[in-house]
């Protein structure tokens, strides 16, 4: 990790002198519209308003799907409000194409997005159902018919889920709270391995960085990892999406000195060591396998990645992705090998342990992702 001390000195080192400096020392700079828009963003919505109007309840329905995890949080989906329904539709435009070259993430997130409207129309007194639709115009209908509401503790955990990018303590969990983060990860056509034992931890581990190690060795990911940072508050809160550079642990800086500190820092040992950490700090690695190889399998991985998550939110538990073993295809096969798979396809890869809470990651304004 990019440390403070190590950011002011590589300032300094590189020529920056007391310009570099003072960039340093006014890191917070954006601060404020960062720490507004994380206020606006995260938090729960008036879901009990008698006078709450239909277009509004669909709007509201909509920017609890948005807080979802998207690959890069590069929120790649648009949305469609009928009148008893609301369609989610992949947005290409914001698709990742080095490293998700299948869209195979793309439609994670489309489910990940579906699961959270799901889990809000419950609480707002609506039985949402699911129907993929593919053609000329792929969408994920969510139609909406009046049920007694519920607010479930993977709804009420919404607000506060994140995806972590810091240490755990590394201590194990219960069989209980095992047994829970299992349940909310089985879905239809999807099951989920939960590894907890250290040996094949380090196994993961392994893959972990030779994933990582090809990754970084190929300058079109650097690339496009980078276009995706937000070096600073005010970048995060200007465009909404993106990596914050803070939600990782690292400082913030003026754009021009963090795209430098990126090419300086961003480096193969570095982040393989970064990742070791994480992995030995965690508790346990989640593997989420579908039976089929297609974009409804993606969506219902997506579903039940979104539900664990939201269930270890609600007992405090952290989760964080670890993708590079089924994120590049040579490695994957031997990936689904080593953790015992015969047939399906590995999709994702998540530790979970306790923790610090990180910064947090923005939104885009609801208008922007209406259809």
């Amino acid at each position: 990790m990019l440390t403070r001390r190590k950011f002011i000195a590589s300032a300094v080192a590189t020529g920056l002198g007391a310009t570099g400096l003072l960039a340093s020392y006014s890191l917070s700079r954006g601060g404020s519209e960062y720490e507004q828009a994380v206020k606006q963003i995260w938090r729960h919505g008036d879901l009990g308003s008698s006078d709450t109007s239909a277009s509004a309840a669909l709007r509201e329905l909509v920017r609890y799907a948005t807080l979802a995890p998207s690959s890069h949080n590069t929120q790649c989906w648009k949305f469609r409000a009928g009148d008893q329904s609301i369609s989610i539709l992949p947005d290409y435009q914001r698709r990742c194409p080095i490293v998700d070259p299948d869209d195979h993430h793309l439609f994670v997130s489309l489910g990940c997005a579906a699961e959270n409207l799901v889990q809000a129309a419950s609480a707002m007194g609506f039985r949402g159902e699911t129907v993929f639709k593919t053609g000329a115009t792929e969408s994920l209908d969510i139609s909406l018919e009046p049920a007694t509401a519920v607010r479930t503790p993977l709804f009420e955990a919404i607000p506060r889920r994140q995806s972590t990018r810091g240490e755990f303590d590394a201590k194990p969990l219960s069989s209980g709270e095992l047994k829970l983060l299992e349940k909310a990860g089985s879905g239809n056509g999807v099951r989920v391995h939960l590894l907890t034992d250290k040996l094949a931890m380090e196994s993961v581990l392994d893959f972990v960085v030779q994933g990582n190690t090809a990754q970084m060795r190929d300058p079109a990911f650097v690339r496009e990892l980078k276009d995706w940072v937000r070096f600073n508050g005010g970048e995060a809160a200007r465009y909404g999406d993106g990596l914050f550079s803070g939600a990782s642990g690292n400082p913030t800086a003026p754009g021009w000195l963090g795209d430098l500190m990126f090419d300086l820092f961003f480096t193969e040992k570095a982040e393989n060591d970064k990742y070791a950490r994480h992995v030995r700090s965690s508790a346990g690695i989640a593997v989420f396998v579908s039976e089929q190889e297609d974009k409804h399998h993606w969506i219902e991985v997506g579903r039940a990645f979104q539900r664990f998550a939201l269930q270890a939110t609600a007992i405090d538990v952290r989760t964080a992705h670890l993708n590079q073993p089924v994120e590049v295809a040579s490695l994957r096969p031997e990936f689904a090998k080593s953790i015992g798979m015969s047939v399906g396809r590995p999709d994702l890869v998540i530790r979970f342990g306790r923790g610090p809470e990180m910064p947090r990651s923005l939104r885009r304004p609801i208008e922007t992702v209406l259809a």
